[in-house]
């Protein structure tokens, strides 16, 4: 795995230092944007970092954007300078000094899951906010020098970015294989050992069908993303170190809970406990609601309506539905937006694919509503796996109610995902060919 780019702390530094000189050059100041679409490589976090560390802030574009797409975020952004996809630009010989931490936190787009995309903005932070941001993830995470950090997922979403950021600060490695590819990946773990990664639970079950991934270098795999089957989390945690996989729950906006090992084994499927700093709560309609403290206030760019209502005070919501029990778990019900109301009743997605998914011929499944004449709404089930649609429908029986069982049951080779693996459910009517329906 010679190949593989591995950046170090010290030459990323360097490259840092040129690119926070080559953007000062340029005219740019602290609270200006700087847009970039590129694939992984050192430079582009050498331009991420060299502006975040001189209070300039990073639009990070997905590469892979249509034209017209690109167009029309980079039009919305408004940045004061576009890298296109040449960070390498910025590494000239003159350097800069930088800040200690990061002085803001990129711009991202949020995955458009949910309707048109929106850009999520925090300004430049005061430096006593700033220090307080970093110091939360170092101690969360356990970023430290001897940390060689694999990139499994792209750039340009929050949570990769920010964990390759950390481990940078920290005075630890990034390796950067490349989009993602199961063999290329298990042979960068095995021959590079890697000790920290950020990944989805797709990684995750197309690593662990593999017989040559040797997991043993790894002090800590965090996942997120989408939900992770409870038996591919089993399957993880005993393929890894004792203690090594932990989970959150956060999205592009915020970030909400961890999720220890001990806690998943205690109260498996949750998403673990509110994240230090953090409380979480509902409303009277299902709705989770967060209180983050002063550094990790967002608003939505050049969205004030959209921004007030995601707000209430100290509490934000991004619209998921969920609960706290009484132990301070939270577990999730998917998005306002997936709910099923069949028959008037609420049908919460992530519910029956609990139940399909513990099936043992079932990897994984996803569950969306078509419209119904007599119900309103009908419960339709996509899935992964060798289960016979009516042995499926049988096991659904005896361990759901009449309205929410699948009254579809379509199997499939994959499921629809976004580049972060949450499952495109709106695109699955078109997949299944029942758009018509």
């Amino acid at each position: 795995m010679t190949d593989v780019p591995v950046v170090t702390s010290a030459d990323s530094e360097r490259d840092q230092r040129r690119a926070a000189a080559a953007l000062a050059a340029r005219g740019l100041r602290a609270g200006d944007r700087l847009l970039v679409s590129a694939a992984a490589s050192p430079a582009l976090l050498a331009a991420v970092l060299g502006a975040l560390r001189t209070g300039i802030v990073p639009v990070v574009l997905d590469p892979g954007l249509p034209p017209a797409e690109r167009t029309a975020l980079a039009e919305d952004a408004d940045p004061a300078l576009d890298l296109a996809d040449d960070p390498g630009q910025l590494l000239g010989g003159e350097e800069a000094d930088l800040a200690d931490v990061p002085l803001a936190r990129p711009m991202h787009y949020t995955s458009g899951t949910t309707g048109r995309r929106k850009g999520v903005w925090s300004g430049v932070l005061a430096e006593d906010d700033a220090r307080r941001l970093a110091a939360e993830e170092t101690e969360l995470w356990g970023f430290e020098p001897a940390d060689r950090h694999l990139v499994l997922s792209p750039l340009h979403h929050s949570a990769p970015l920010r964990f390759a950021i950390h481990t940078l600060l920290a005075g630890g490695e990034v390796l950067l294989p490349g989009p993602f590819d199961a063999g290329r990946a298990a042979s960068a773990i095995t021959g590079l050992r890697p000790t920290t990664t950020f990944c989805v639970p797709t990684h995750l079950q197309r690593l662990l069908a593999r017989d040559d991934v040797d997991w043993s270098s790894f002090r800590r795999l965090v996942h997120a993303g989408a939900p992770c089957p409870a038996p591919l989390k089993r399957a993880v945690m005993e393929a890894l170190p004792a203690g090594s996989v932990w989970e959150f729950y956060g999205s592009t906006e915020a970030q909400f809970t961890v999720c220890s090992p001990e806690d998943w084994l205690a109260h498996p499927g949750s998403v673990g406990r509110a994240r230090p700093g953090r409380r979480l709560e509902t409303d009277e309609r299902g709705q989770l609601w967060c209180a983050v403290p002063r550094w990790a206030r967002f608003q939505y760019w050049r969205a004030p309506d959209k921004t007030a209502a995601a707000w209430r005070g100290d509490l934000v919501t991004v619209g998921d539905l969920g609960r706290v029990d009484d132990d301070g778990m939270v577990w999730l019900d998917g998005r306002r937006e997936d709910l099923v109301i069949s028959g008037g009743v609420n049908v919460y997605p992530a519910e029956v694919e609990a139940v399909l998914d513990a099936h043992p011929d079932v990897v994984e499944s996803a569950v969306f509503g078509m419209p119904d004449e007599e119900w309103g709404q009908r419960v339709v089930a996509a899935y992964v796996g060798t289960a016979e649609p009516g042995d499926l429908r049988a096991w659904a029986r005896e361990r759901l109610a009449a309205a929410k069982r699948p009254k579809g049951l379509h199997r499939l080779d994959d499921l629809p995902r976004t580049s972060t693996g949450k499952v495109r459910r709106l695109d699955l009517p078109e997949v299944l060919g029942l758009d018509g329906a």
